[in-house]
């Protein structure tokens, strides 16, 4: 017996068929979520991605990022993190969801935020490659006084960043850690847009990306992605050690689009867990 008697079926668009977006396409196309449904994706190159729909065995929709919003009626975010406002506002306008995966980009694009609060749709962050959200969440609702971040990652999961472009920092050929940023969640997300995600989302639920600081590290001894996060509050200190399996996108960790699926899945249930 299921929970979605009476429900209507939720209707799911993804944009961008990466590594995550193949995952989450192939986890409803097998009826992974009870109740939602996958009616439409887009993707950069129509042909890889009208041979991948052809594999899911259900009707799937390939069409441009233009034809999405008729089709669904939540928009998953799996795209560069340029294109999130194409992607978004129709939604938005049309009192729809957008599940964000490009977080970083939501720091600078508040057009969409407050289109969301204006239209009365709504931007779903889900907690994707961090733990203790949760917590952060519950501390903001009092005093939190610090939070620091240390982010390790392969040296190839960080390769092509804009931050280590600018400023001319290799990090090919390392036989030992190499610190290649220190700074605040917001310069972070400029400088690093497919590697800090989880970074933003942390500085939302808390106390902002101005405050939340981070180290960045290019470590050729990690195999994961490990994020480790120190939070003092007037409610609790806590502290979080999360080493990820990096996807097939070495810059994305394998536990994203899990997360995004046990999102629409607690959308979905009458019985729901978690703050």
């Amino acid at each position: 017996m299921t929970n979605t008697t009476n429900k209507k079926d939720l209707r799911v668009a993804i944009a961008g068929l990466g590594a995550i977006g193949k995952s989450i396409a192939s986890t409803l196309a097998k009826g992974g979520v009870p109740g939602v449904v996958l009616t439409a994706v887009s993707a950069k190159h129509h042909d890889k991605a009208q041979q991948f729909v052809a594999t899911l065995g259900v009707s799937v929709k390939v069409l441009t990022l233009a034809q999405l919003e008729p089709e669904a009626d939540l928009i998953i975010e799996s795209a560069p993190a340029a294109l999130l406002s194409e992607i978004a506002t129709p939604f938005l306008k049309a009192k729809k969801q957008v599940i964000v995966l490009s977080v970083g980009a939501l720091l600078f694009n508040q057009n969409l935020i407050d289109m969301a609060k204006q239209e009365g749709g709504i931007i779903h962050v889900p907690t994707g490659a961090l733990i203790g959200l949760d917590a952060m969440i519950a501390a903001a609702e009092g005093k939190i006084h610090s939070v620091r971040m240390v982010t390790r990652k392969p040296p190839n999961g960080l390769s092509g960043a804009p931050h280590l472009i600018e400023n001319n920092i290799s990090v090919e050929g390392l036989t030992e850690p190499k610190k290649v940023f220190e700074g605040n969640a917001r310069a972070a997300a400029k400088g690093f847009p497919a590697n800090l995600n989880v970074v933003v989302a942390l500085a939302l639920s808390g106390i902002g990306p101005e405050n939340t600081l981070l180290e960045i590290w290019a470590d050729p001894t990690v195999v994961r992605n490990t994020h480790s996060i120190v939070v003092d509050s007037d409610s609790a200190k806590f502290t979080m050690t999360m080493e990820n399996i990096p996807s097939e996108n070495p810059k994305t960790g394998r536990i994203v689009a899990q997360s995004v699926i046990a999102l629409l899945r607690k959308m979905q249930s009458s019985f729901k867990v978690g703050t």
